[in-house]
């Protein structure tokens, strides 16, 4: 007769002597004076009979135990040993958990290094230690997917295509390596080839250049159907001029003073652009609209860890095209995107304010590279009070006549499975 659950439970050991209780085809468990219930599978090999272990119960299920069993029957039929086997996929799996994309990467990089200039060997490994490992480098190798390296793919290419077709390159290095060494099948590196951007392209952010414009494409943002936090992110980007990554991640934290004199928002160093060393927090002065919005958002957000969390999932940041669909279902598609706010900031504020020194702190509030001539203000200090006024100035200038932020949250919502 076979086991059942009610049937182990009420097993007790007899004077003091373990008993087994028999399942079939060489499976059963065994009950111990302390009352551990373990499970075993006999079988014969090469004319000697064998145990091998499969777990003790409740961890291991009655279910679990009769997978097990199977299993091993399959590796008898193949002509294999059960415990041999056993052993053999304990080492694989410790050897793939230890195979992670860093360990691997490190040895296909110590491999050639003595082929390659020293300049080009540091190049490679600054390469993977800025951007790839802190993405990919704690994944077991056999893990990652082409999807996982278009991601890091395509925030690469927003600093640098070159850069990014390199570093792509490099990857699928690892991979061959790997697959060489029997640690992985595929190279996924391989497989987004084509999806990359093409050699020579230059990625263009469609941008209105009035602030008339934006106000435009705001005020239709609120006509048509979306989750209001959509909307009120959507605003929040035009108002700094941040980019989408830099606002998707955004928590509560981050504000401070927002009902005093200098509300600031500090955009913390690992969501800014740049390479991982050279990154720094980015603060950002706010104007009375960007206030209110922050406020309406923590309102609609509520205990959620993000300011801005997706839709179906509120425990993860908005969607990296939650905006971009916004505002091409606005009717912007080749018009606006959520980047070419950033283009709209620059131009009508660099010719609204036709003095240099005012040129040299836009480009501070957008965050840009120092050059030479803004080297001397690069500074998150220096100048917040010119800033907060520029700032002020453009949310003036682009939300007169808009629905106020409180307002977004009660009108009308797309269907949810729309946005992310």
């Amino acid at each position: 007769m076979k086991l059942t659950d009610a049937a182990i439970r009420k097993a007790k050991a007899l004077d003091g002597k373990p008993i087994k209780l028999a399942d079939g085809a060489g499976l059963y468990l065994q009950v111990t004076p302390a009352g551990g219930r373990h499970w075993r599978y006999r079988y014969e090999i090469q004319g000697r009979e064998k145990l091998l272990a499969l777990g003790s119960y409740p961890a291991v299920s009655l279910a679990d135990a009769r997978k097990a069993r199977e299993a091993a029957r399959e590796d008898l039929e193949a002509g294999h040993d059960p415990s041999v086997q056993k052993k053999i996929r304990r080492a694989t799996a410790a050897q793939e958990a230890a195979s992670t994309f860093e360990v691997v990467a490190r040895a296909w990089h110590a491999l050639y290094k003595p082929t390659w200039s020293e300049r080009h060997a540091t190049d490679v490994m600054r390469n993977l230690e800025n951007d790839v490992f802190p993405a990919l480098g704690s994944l077991p190798i056999r893990s990652i997917t082409p999807k996982m390296v278009l991601t890091l793919m395509r925030d690469v290419e927003e600093r640098s295509p070159t850069t990014a077709r390199k570093m792509r390159q490099q990857i699928s290095a690892v991979f061959v390596y790997a697959i060489a060494a029997d640690l992985a099948e595929t190279d996924p590196a391989q497989t987004i080839r084509g999806a990359m951007q093409p050699t020579g392209a230059v990625r263009h952010h469609p941008a209105v250049t009035s602030a008339q414009g934006v106000r435009d494409v705001l005020a239709k943002l609120d006509t048509i159907p979306a989750h209001p936090g959509t909307r009120l992110a959507a605003r929040l980007l035009a108002l700094t001029a941040l980019r989408s990554k830099e606002l998707r991640g955004a928590t509560d934290d981050e504000f401070e003073g927002l009902d005093g004199p200098e509300p600031t928002w500090t955009v913390p160093a690992e969501r800014m652009k740049g390479r991982k060393n050279k990154r720094r927090p980015h603060k950002v002065p706010l104007s009375r609209q960007a206030v209110e919005i922050v406020k309406a958002a923590r309102a609609l957000a509520g205990r959620q860890k993000y300011l801005f969390p997706a839709v179906r999932h509120s425990h993860r940041q908005m969607s990296e095209t939650t905006l971009g669909q916004l505002l091409i279902r606005a009717g912007f598609e080749g018009v606006q995107t959520p980047h070419g706010f950033r283009s709209s900031f620059s131009t009508c504020m660099n010719e609204l304010l036709a003095n240099h020194h005012d040129r040299a702190v836009i480009d501070l509030m957008l965050a840009h590279k120092p050059t030479n001539h803004v080297e001397g203000i690069y500074n998150q200090a220096a100048y917040m009070a010119r800033r907060r006024e520029i700032a002020q100035q453009w949310a003036d200038l682009i939300t007169e006549g808009l629905v106020p932020p409180m307002d977004l949250l009660v009108l009308p919502r797309s269907g949810l499975g729309r946005e992310g």
